[in-house]
C-alpha cells in the first residue's frame, strides 16, 4: 500500500528528534531487537550520504562506574564494562538530527 512506511522509515521517523535504545525501538514498533539492530546498520550508511541529517550515537554508560563506551563502533550494548566487568550497561540511544550547514 503506498501510504504504509517501511520498517526503517518508522525507525527514522520514531528516532527523528528523539533518543531511542534499540530496546526502546523495538517496544515501540513491535519488533525484535535483533531486527532493530539490522535496520539501524542500514540507516548508518543511508545517512552518511545525506546531506541534510546525521545519525547520532549517545555511547552505552556503565552504570557501576560510570565508564563510557566512546570509541565503540558497534551498535549494540557491550555485555560487561572493560573497567569494573560490571554487567549493568545502560545502552546505546540513537537520534537522526539536522546537519549543521
Amino acid at each position: 500500500m503506498p501510504g504504509e512506511l517501511t520498517d526503517r522509515q518508522r525507525i527514522m521517523q520514531a528516532i527523528e528528534n528523539l533518543p531511542c535504545s534499540v530496546r526502546d525501538l523495538a517496544h515501540q514498533l513491535a519488533m525484535p531487537e535483533r531486527q532493530v539492530e539490522e535496520h539501524l546498520a542500514h540507516i548508518v550508511r543511508s545517512l552518511a550520504n545525506d546531506a541534510t541529517r546525521r545519525l547520532l550515537m549517545e555511547p552505552a554508560v556503565c552504570e557501576h562506574c560510570e565508564f563510557v563506551f566512546k570509541s565503540r563502533s558497534r551498535l549494540t550494548r557491550p555485555s560487561r564494562c572493560p573497567r569494573c566487568q560490571s554487567e549493568r550497561i545502560a545502552a546505546p540511544r540513537f537520534a537522526i538530527r539536522a546537519k549543521d550547514v
